[in-house]
């Protein structure tokens, strides 16, 4: 499906008009109707619901939905859901709320720099996203594209977004998607090519260092990385010579206390690589590369595991995951990658320049 390059997205949004946004590899990826928040008014809103029709919602940076209060709509401290705010709605200028009118009022008061808390009530029509802290850089999703298209178009961080459907109310992917965006005069691009972008223009992570560390499973070479929007460290462990022409023996994962210190199970379902057991793999196979993402987990996610024991993430996991990791793994002259994980859609990746060709779950019988 040939797409177009984030240059005319970028250059369609700074006009006003609307783009569809694909976050696939290839026809299976779904798409977003997607529009700079500053130029949504009532018929643009009303395009958003009678055309587009999936749930419409507000992409905003992080540092925003902190000025304007906004809190998660799960308390929750893990998953992907953790992105939805708790629906708004602007505390004057409107009627019932649920009108296209309405719903714009609320986007333009959520957008104006001069809005805070007060100017907003909860719950509401709008539904806001909030996006992570570097972008697509950070994680491959709609909410971070949509707040890099914006910011890249010399607009504010902010934009509409809503889910196509099809006639049959599934989403809309392939030539559906093509056919939409045609009959509209709308241009379409993918969020890997977002990524490729960002990636020639932007820097987000640095190694910062080289060493060498004594594990029980013998030495690892270990390098350094300094996340600039984070202001944290990341860590690879790098056993052996990475081929970029052959596939790779690669573990991503933040560094989880009841996973990897405490060496804990799941209540149900299939056991997890944790960290020693990661090591152990790619020590056995001479060669591989383990990710180490910095993360500081909240009391609430530390008693939320003792609690109900570790939650299998997969397929949404790897998205919290991808953006920082990709970045280290491309460093490293990754290509192809053997994951240790299991089976998952990794959806943009190729933005990285990477390919899974092959997944590689843990078994109780690899420990024997």
């Amino acid at each position: 499906m040939t797409l177009d390059s984030p240059l005319h997205l970028i250059e369609a949004l700074r006009r006003g008009q609307p783009v569809v946004l694909v976050d696939g590899e290839d026809d299976g990826g779904d798409g977003m109707l997607l529009q700079a928040a500053e130029f949504i008014d009532d018929t643009a809103l009303n395009f958003f619901a009678r055309e587009a029709r999936g749930l419409i919602c507000l992409a905003l940076t992080d540092a925003r939905c902190q000025e304007l209060g906004l809190k998660p709509m799960t308390d929750s401290p893990r998953g992907e859901g953790k992105g939805f705010m708790v629906s708004i709605e602007a505390a004057q200028g409107i009627s019932t709320g649920i009108s296209a009118a309405d719903r714009a009022r609320t986007v333009q008061v959520a957008t104006n720099p001069a809005s805070g808390p007060a100017d907003l009530v909860s719950p509401g029509h709008i539904f806001p996203l909030r996006a992570l802290p570097g972008g697509v850089m950070s994680r491959a999703g709609h909410a971070e594209a949509a707040c890099d298209l914006a910011r890249l178009a010399g607009l504010q961080p902010a934009a509409l977004i809503a889910g196509i459907l099809d006639e049959e109310g599934e989403n809309a992917r392939g030539e559906t998607l093509r056919a939409f965006a045609q009959r509209h005069d709308l241009r379409m691009g993918g969020i890997a090519e977002l990524i490729h972008h960002r990636i020639l223009h932007e820097g987000t992570i640095a190694r910062s260092g080289e060493y060498r560390i004594d594990t029980r499973h013998g030495p690892f070479r270990v390098c350094a990385y300094h996340d600039a929007f984070k202001d944290v460290v990341h860590l690879a462990l790098v056993r052996g010579e990475v081929n970029p022409a052959q596939p790779v023996l690669v573990r991503v994962q933040a560094v989880e206390t009841f996973r990897d210190l405490l060496a804990g199970e799941p209540p149900r379902g299939p056991q997890q690589w944790s960290l020693d057991r990661s090591l152990a793999r790619i020590a056995a196979e001479g060669c591989g590369v383990l990710v180490l993402l910095a993360q500081q987990e909240s009391a609430a996610a530390i008693l939320d595991q003792l609690s109900h024991g570790l939650h299998l993430q997969a397929p949404n996991f790897p998205q919290r995951t991808l953006g920082v990791g990709a970045q280290i793994l491309r460093d490293l002259g990754v290509h192809q990658m053997r994951l240790m994980s299991f089976p998952a859609p990794y959806k943009a990746v190729s933005g990285f320049d990477l390919e899974v060709v092959e997944f590689v779950p843990f078994t109780p019988a690899q420990e024997a």
